[in-house]
């Protein structure tokens, strides 16, 4: 999942990955009002004001939001100076995203970057009224936030779920039974979950170089922590660098690792933003990609993006892949079973939308969602808890729709392209600033063009093939 980070550098949270060489610092800097160059010998590019006026307003809000700012690896003197100012006025800063949105027509950008602009602005707006107190429902703060629209998933299918999960695994008990006892066998302990991750990110890093590329010199450094809300987090620090940290007490099985490591890094987060630095801020001058919010169109994009980072990566097979690789550092899974097994739990995961829409639209209470997510995704209380304890915090209350109508919404555009292959469209999100709004109308006009509709083109059906 992507999560935030704690400071204005950067973050990212729901699996790990990835091929580290030395240890992570601060992005270098850059001058003050330009964009970091494409080469040494290249001139700066000036940033428009609109741009800077929208990097500066990103900055604000994450001084009133611990974990706001996702990523960001621009000017450190431009964010020196923003944490520098008076702590801001939420009004003030809803004004501003509002001033800025006006301006965006004569800004003389092209228009995909207004476009860009004006989602993430209006998402801004919205978090900026939230936070000076004015009402607004959760729904309606999930659609300002991600151009998306969300419903609870009928339990039936849920229910049906169920029993093809109890027909695919052995044991008796029926399906609760049996997939906690599959997970059990899966659980590794803290000292092999660093290992492994670690071992599947450096085979996932050189599929990834050959199929998408990868900027020279990127790499990636790893730790294993407990007590956090989140799986794991990528936090992105610029310079083609990542940390990621995974959470030990989110109890991942070997048979979640490639889905960890594909989410976080190869060709997940890791890699969007190493791309998206080098060819849009570095190369083009969009500064205005050197920054990443929490709760904006951009990190949706984003998060699908990083559900469906295993199928661009491995498609079929990845089970025995899986199993090849972590053989290799000692650790046997049944990779067959695997493959087949998580697709189905996959489809339990839009249960923690439900929980959410139960808790801040129905106003449910926190046990009834722990009930609610132990029946439907078949986990046991203290994953249940868990999992409230992400959907309840102020910041992320509404994240988890990026991994359920994101993950939807990408895989059934990176399936619906007649002239490109799958692997060209996901290039096209690591590349291109795209936005739920954009993959909705492509979707609406292949359609309308009679392609045929896929079974996760609507976001309230459960996505397949995440962990």
């Amino acid at each position: 999942m992507t999560a935030a980070s704690r400071d204005t550098r950067s973050a990212r949270a729901s699996g790990p990955g990835g091929t580290g060489t030395g240890a992570i610092t601060e992005a270098a800097a850059e001058p003050a009002a330009r964009a970091e160059p494409a080469g040494d010998d290249e001139p700066d590019v000036p940033v428009p004001p609109v741009v800077s006026g929208y990097l500066a307003l990103g900055l604000r809000l994450g001084r009133l939001v611990d974990g706001f700012v996702d990523c960001w690896f621009g000017d450190r003197a431009f964010a020196a100076r923003i944490a520098a100012e008076p702590v801001p006025v939420p009004a003030d800063l809803a004004a501003d995203a509002g001033r800025l949105l006006s301006e965006l027509p004569d800004s003389g950008l092209p228009e995909p970057r207004r476009a860009f602009l004006a989602a993430q602005l209006r998402a801004l707006e919205c978090v900026a009224r939230r936070l000076d107190g004015r009402p607004l429902g959760f729904l309606a703060e999930v659609r300002a936030y991600f151009e998306m629209d969300i419903e609870p998933v009928p339990t039936d299918r849920y229910a049906a779920v169920h029993a093809m999960i109890d027909d695919l695994l052995p044991g008796t008990g029926g399906p609760r039974a049996k997939l906690a006892a599959f997970r059990e066998r899966d659980r590794l302990d803290p000292d092999a979950l660093g290992r492994a991750v670690r071992a599947l990110s450096e085979a996932l890093r050189g599929r990834t170089a050959e199929r998408f590329g990868l900027p020279s010199g990127e790499s990636v450094e790893y730790e294993v922590v407990r007590d956090r809300p989140w799986n794991a987090f990528n936090r992105y620090w610029g310079g083609y660098r990542s940390l990621v940290t995974v959470n030990a007490d989110a109890g991942h099985g070997m048979s979640a690792l490639p889905h960890l490591a594909t989410h976080e890094c190869y060709p997940g987060h890791h890699t969007e933003r190493c791309l998206k630095e080098a060819l849009l801020v570095r190369a083009q001058g969009q500064a205005e990609q050197s920054i990443a919010l929490v709760n904006t169109p951009q990190c949706l994009v984003s998060e699908g993006m990083g559900e469906a980072a295993l199928e661009a990566a491995l498609g079929d097979g990845w089970g025995p892949w899986t199993a090849e690789v972590l053989a290799a550092e000692g650790l046997r899974l049944d990779g067959e079973l695997a493959e087949r097994l998580l697709p189905l739990t996959a489809r339990l995961l839009s249960a923690r939308q439900d929980a959410a829409i139960m808790l801040h639209d129905r106003r449910a209470d926190p046990e009834t969602a722990v009930a609610y997510l132990r029946r439907w995704m078949l986990v046991d209380e203290a994953r249940a808890r868990h999992m409230v304890r992400f959907l309840t915090d102020p910041l992320w209350r509404a994240y988890t729709v990026t991994y359920i109508a994101g993950s939807a919404l990408v895989r059934a555009w990176v399936r619906a392209g007649r002239d490109e292959s799958p692997a060209d469209r996901y290039r096209r999100l690591l590349t291109e600033p795209l936005l739920p709004s954009t993959l909705t109308a492509d979707l609406a006009a292949a359609h309308a063009e009679g392609a045929p509709r896929h079974e996760a083109d609507s976001p309230q059906e459960p996505p397949r093939g995440a962990v």
